[in-house]
């Protein structure tokens, strides 16, 4: 269409009429194919964003996914909070033995 457009106006003698012709027939293409590609921006933004749509398991999957990542997250949260409770209570026996030490020694000091 376009090309015929353009071979149209390559004669020496052009046809306005035929010239019109086939750039509105280009024109209409061109919107034809414009549309459509918007149509099909539009689905692939709908998955894209994990909107619900017919047919698909993007949405599902990446929910999943996501889920997969959290449960993750929170096994390796609840290992460093246990390590940490291990921590504390080791510094608190550490902390009692010394204390306890730290007492006999008086009493026997005070004893001899």
């Amino acid at each position: 269409m376009a090309g015929a457009a353009l071979l149209e106006l390559s004669k020496e003698k052009t046809s306005q009429k035929a010239t019109e012709t086939n750039v509105n027939q280009f024109l209409k293409s061109l919107n034809n194919v414009e549309s459509k590609l918007s149509e099909q921006i539009n689905y692939l933004t709908q998955v894209s964003t994990g909107q619900p749509h017919e047919g698909s398991g993007y949405a599902s999957a990446k929910v999943l996914q996501m889920a997969w990542h959290r449960i993750q997250h929170v096994k390796s949260r609840i290992k460093e909070l246990e390590e940490c409770k291990l921590r504390y209570i080791q510094a608190n026996r550490m902390q009692s033995n010394r204390v306890g030490q730290n007492a006999s020694s008086t009493t026997a000091g005070v004893l001899m």
